[in-house]
């Protein structure tokens, strides 16, 4: 059974991409611009910087496969590893 997404803001979820090596490329209005290099790529996701929860279709395709790769039990991880 997959985890449960949960309740996170845009600040949270930069601070926490932050604390995992990712590095902030851009900070404009509506959004922060991250980038982390893996082996063989460089991934790069765009967070809305809200102190609101973001919305489940947002942070899913924050997560999915095109942006972070980390997936809902990547997230936990995180999570567990640096806390909010």
């Amino acid at each position: 059974m997959t985890p449960k997404l949960p309740a996170i803001t845009g600040n949270q979820l930069i601070k926490l991409l932050k604390r995992d090596d990712w590095f902030e490329v851009r900070r404009t209005n509506h959004g922060a611009s991250l980038a982390k290099q893996f082996r063989t790529r460089k991934r790069v996701t765009v967070v809305p910087t809200k102190n609101e929860s973001l919305p489940i279709g947002t942070l899913s395709a924050i997560l999915g496969p095109k942006q972070t790769g980390l997936g809902k039990t990547g997230l936990q991880k995180l999570l567990e590893k640096f806390g909010i």
